[in-house]
């Protein structure tokens, strides 16, 4: 349809937040007229120099490996594989909670149709300047206080996208109430000097 708008979404594929906004984006798809094209950050790259605990940096180190796998099917096979890839990759990180690595790679890659090959990308890092590139698109409207889930939503009159981190929110919601959510959320988002709405978290990702 000719009045859908096409809006993107950066992700890294550790984050459990950005898996669930994601699910809600394709719930969106459904009853709005929105397509999501899904982007690559590294939540790696954003933290790069930071110390965060030893906890927290190892998590960093092992997480360059979906990220560079991904911004390489991106590169080399388009949007809907990039879009194939991230579910498949999701569902063994976030619900079956594997272990990040070799064996998770190559059977996300199967599922999505694409070259098990690939996955030897993971500890690759000529795929960082790609990666670097996709990152610093997704994070400079944004500033880079800010994590993943990244949105851009095109602007009618051709001028900058608006830009906004979020929304956080467990369980994803579905249907027409995802629709609502994505309603309010393009209000505020588009509303000029709107900066922050922001509430403590207190439950932890719901995956249903």
């Amino acid at each position: 349809m000719s009045d859908r708008q096409t809006v993107q979404m950066w992700f890294d594929p550790i984050c459990p937040w950005a898996w669930l906004t994601s699910r809600w984006l394709l719930e969106v798809e459904q009853v709005r007229p929105v397509d999501v094209q899904f982007r690559v950050m590294s939540l790696s790259m954003l933290n790069e120099g930071r110390d965060l605990g030893p906890e927290y940096n190892e998590m960093m180190l092992r997480a360059w490996g979906p990220v560079r796998v991904s911004v390489a099917v991106q590169e080399q096979h388009g949007d809907e594989a990039v879009r194939a890839l991230y579910t498949a990759l999701g569902n063994r990180i976030h619900l079956e909670k594997q272990e990040l690595g070799p064996d998770l790679y190559s059977a996300a890659l199967t599922e999505a149709g694409l070259p098990v090959s690939l996955a030897g990308l993971a500890d690759d890092p000529e795929w960082d300047g790609p990666l670097r590139a996709s990152h610093s698109a997704g994070m400079a409207p944004v500033g880079m206080d800010v994590g993943t889930p990244v949105i851009h939503v095109p602007n009618s009159d051709g001028t900058d996208p608006v830009a906004f981190f979020g929304p956080v929110v467990t369980p994803a919601p579905k249907g027409e109430a995802a629709g609502r959510l994505w309603d309010g959320v393009l209000l505020v988002a588009g509303t000029p000097g709107f900066y922050e709405l922001k509430r403590s978290r207190n439950e932890s990702p719901t995956f249903d």
